[in-house]
């Protein structure tokens, strides 16, 4: 059942009978118990439910990066970027200075 060891905890879940009788045959056809077919059912669930979050933020993260900038792109930018600040910076000291 667990690999590891860490402390199991009991649970107790409600199913319909057609349903509980359709998991037991499973797992005796199997040669498995409940727990761990049940486990193994969690298991394929978090992990479906894991791929779909991956997926969901990696298409929001497509809709950031609007130019196509690549990872080569970054120390240009960070460049580029502070050029402009101390640019800014200049003209802001130099109409204080005036």
């Amino acid at each position: 059942m667990a690999t590891s060891n860490e402390p199991l905890t009991t649970i107790t879940i409600t199913l319909p009978a057609t349903m509980a009788a359709k998991a037991e045959a499973l797992a005796q056809s199997e040669g498995r118990t409940l727990s761990e077919l049940f486990l193994e059912a969690f298991r394929a669930y978090q992990k479906a439910a894991f791929d779909l979050w991956w997926e969901d933020l990696r298409e929001y993260a497509e809709t950031r990066n609007p130019h196509g900038y690549t990872e080569e792109d970054i120390p240009r930018l960070i460049k580029e970027t502070r050029a402009k600040m101390a640019a800014e910076q200049d003209a802001r000291n130099t109409a204080k200075a005036s």
